[in-house]
């Protein structure tokens, strides 16, 4: 029996699903700890976990990984030299250290604005040729006419021999800094990318798997590997999406909203008619806006790792996150002798009581090296433990009686430096026995170690935790799904003081380890129809491999009026992947157009193994046009769609449980 194998490395936990190519059905599901920085580990644990038979019949491998994102975050990228061709407007702060700007670069028509100064290209690259790894270029409307792109890109390969990334070939969209900045962030990753893959294909070799290797895009599609290896940007946010195509397969539904759930945030995005819903404007990733096409989402900043405490605070207030900790149910189970030293902990004094100081908060050194220290943060670095989790006490006594500052704790946790562990969701899930992973008695001591400054019992600790989660992905959909609507509106209303509550039409699919604890809070808050598939807590690495059918492209047709002495000469220009062809009839580049486009994705999507007769391509249109003439400018956007390959049959759709609002929610 031929099988696909789907890998999710997320950032908690990487997931490995087998599905069964006969009809469809998840065969098995393998769960481990995300390996960090080096993803690897963590997908060897996971696929090691499923049939080893079973692996050896594989048939495809589709990845969603945080790999692009995270190196994106931590400014861990190869150095790369990048080329902005044009007079355009670029702003004081660059993602580059090593950069130029040159002569050159193309008009709204594709006709060259100033001649390209190669010379100021060859000098720059041979001047930082053995401080970078790659260079990345980006000419003023390059996507009109990519000329420029090539000859930097020619010239540059003859001076260095290094690899160069256009930005024409990552975006068909305006606006050339933008697409400076796509290409310089994914001239980054290749390196990365191509370690990353080589040690995949190794792993593969090793268990015997001859089987096409896939990896997820942002959008939800899967491309092949010769194409992430070229675009590895376009893998950045491929979590998300993996998630809401998991979803929709999972439970057996073309259309629905999707809540996934993971340790440090919840995601929310939507399918419509199988597709994805997409965001108008670019991903933008660690602060840089990029013309990467990505689902549109909704990020909460709750997830079941977020730090749940509290401080010496008349008003009582319960914090929920944003900062992400290990759960101590986690660390019980891996530190062994933590649950005694937990036991042990006391109240520090109140005047040093904050988010960093609590006798439910512990620290352990991460395999991070230290950079740019302070003096304080030197002394308290140095007392923390690499092998075992300290407290505040533990810190105390190794500073001779001083108590560690909560700013110094915080710097150097925002440094990576240092781990903390302390109460979270999921630890309030294992008091309350809908979860049970890891440690409960740990979870236990936790909560009642801080409820002097709670002023709440363990039980109640976890069910006003649970409760709280549960508003804030609700929060998190309802601003999803009404753009624009203010967050105290939306808190209003799901306070339930306003006789009132919001109505969603469309089925909420919950993805994530915890999904089903949470189904019933949400369906309080909510009127809708709460679904948590069988085998949603790997649903992400499910997504992974059932979303390989989207394909998209756009052909622009432009009219250009030319002035030839006394006569006035119309063209139309036909512009698709930085190359241009020119016409004297509208309908001629229309039919061109039309052709260019089919084919352009019809050639894509056969290289993720669909057959063409599994491939249907449809377009929209949207023209300028003045008067009943030809239009000035129209844009055709193409869309392949592919039929899955494991499409369930209907008398075999994985079981789920379904929560539905009981009757009196219904009383609006």
């Amino acid at each position: 029996m031929a099988y696909s194998l789907g890998i999710d490395a997320g950032g908690t936990y990487t997931d490995a699903v087998l599905i069964c190519e006969e009809d469809g059905t998840v065969a098995e599901a393998g769960k481990a700890l995300t390996t960090y920085p080096d993803p690897i580990g963590g997908i060897k644990k996971s696929v090691s976990m499923l049939d080893a038979a079973k692996l050896k019949e594989v048939n495809v491998v589709s990845l969603s990984t945080t790999l692009s994102t995270n190196t994106i975050l931590e400014n861990k990228g190869f150095p790369v030299g990048l080329i902005m061709v044009g007079d355009y407007n670029i702003p004081d702060v660059l993602p580059a250290q090593m950069y130029c700007t040159v002569s050159g670069g193309h008009d709204s028509n594709g006709e060259e604005l100033k001649p390209l100064d190669i010379d100021a290209v060859a000098a720059f690259a041979r001047s930082v040729k053995d401080r970078v790894s790659a260079f990345a270029v980006s000419s003023l409307f390059s996507v009109r006419n990519a000329d420029h792109e090539l000859r930097v890109k020619e010239e540059i390969l003859k001076q260095t021999g290094h690899p160069v990334v256009c930005g024409h070939e990552l975006s068909q969209d305006l606006g050339a800094y933008e697409r400076a900045v796509t290409a310089f962030l994914n001239a980054q990753l290749i390196p990365i990318t191509y370690n990353f893959t080589k040690s995949i294909v190794e792993e593969m070799e090793n268990i015997g798997m001859n089987a096409t290797l896939l990896m997820l895009k942002c959008d939800g599609s899967a491309v092949s590997i010769e194409e992430a290896l070229e675009k590895p940007i376009e893998t950045i946010f491929s979590g998300p999406a993996a998630s809401l195509m998991g979803a929709s397969y999972l439970s057996g539904l073309k259309t629905c909203a999707m809540i996934d759930i993971g340790g440090t945030s919840t995601d929310v995005a939507l399918v419509l008619d199988g597709l994805p819903e997409m965001a108008e404007s670019g991903a933008v990733v660690g602060g840089w806006s990029t013309r990467v096409k990505a689902i549109r989402m909704e990020t909460v900043a709750t997830g079941g790792d977020s730090h749940v405490y509290a401080t010496d605070d008349p008003n009582r207030q319960i914090h929920l996150g944003p900062l992400r900790v290990m759960p101590l149910c986690r660390a019980a189970v891996l530190y062994p002798g933590f649950l005694e030293k937990l036991r042990e902990t006391k109240l520090p004094p109140r005047k040093s009581i904050s988010q960093f100081i609590l006798p439910s908060v512990f620290y352990v050194k991460t395999d991070f090296l230290p950079i740019e220290m302070t003096a304080l943060e030197d002394l308290v670095y140095d007392v923390i433990d690499s092998d075992f989790p300290v407290s505040w006490a533990d810190m105390f006594d190794r500073l001779g009686k001083k108590m560690p500052m909560s700013s110094v704790l915080e710097s150097l946790v925002k440094k990576r430096l240092i781990q903390p562990i302390g109460f979270t969701p999921t630890d309030a899930l294992h008091i309350s026995g809908e979860y049970a992973e890891w440690n409960a008695e740990a979870s236990l001591l936790g909560a009642q170690k801080i409820d002097r400054l709670t002023y709440k019992s363990a039980e109640e600790l976890a069910g006003y935790t649970k409760k709280q989660v549960a508003q804030n992905m609700a929060a998190g959909l309802i601003a999803y799904l009404v753009p624009g609507i203010q967050k105290r509106d939306i808190e209003k209303v799901l306070s339930g003081k306003y006789h009132t509550k919001f109505a969603v039409s469309v089925p909420i699919v919950l993805i994530g380890g915890p999904s089903k604890a949470y189904a019933g809070e949400i369906g309080e808050l909510i009127q809708a129809e709460i679904l948590t598939p069988k085998f949603s807590d790997v649903g992400n690495a499910v997504g992974a491999l059932v979303g390989n059918g989207v394909y998209r492209t756009d052909v622009l047709i432009k009219k250009i009026i030319r002035d030839e002495g006394d006569l006035k000469l119309t063209e139309y220009s036909l512009f698709h992947g930085g190359r241009s062809e020119t016409f004297t009839s509208y309908q001629n580049a229309y039919e061109k157009a039309l052709l260019i486009g089919n084919d352009y994705v019809m050639s894509k999507m056969m290289k993720t193994g669909l057959k063409d007769s599994q491939i249907s391509i449809s377009h929209t249109e949207k023209s300028f046009q003045i008067g009943a003439d030809t239009p000035h400018e129209m844009k055709l956007s193409f869309v392949g769609v592919g039929t899955s390959r494991y499409d369930i049959q209907a008398d075999k759709i994985p079981d789920f449980v379904k929560f539905i609002n009981p009757e009196k929610s219904k009383r609006i």
